[in-house]
């Protein structure tokens, strides 16, 4: 399992949370920097996956 699949996995899970705080508290700004920290993090998991797939083959 490729290291970007983890950290991107971290980041997936610590942007959805910090996206839920600022839903909760009704900041906006948090829960902005919570949907990109989540995307920023899916794609580096998507990026890990890909590097798996090419060192599978």
């Amino acid at each position: 399992m490729d290291k970007d699949r983890v950290k991107g996995a971290k980041d997936q899970a610590a942007g959805s949370v910090k996206e839920a705080i600022g839903k909760v508290t009704g900041d906006k700004r948090t829960e902005a920097e919570g949907k990109a920290q989540k995307a920023g993090g899916k794609v580096r998991r998507k990026v890990g996956e890909a590097k798996d797939a090419v060192r599978d083959k």
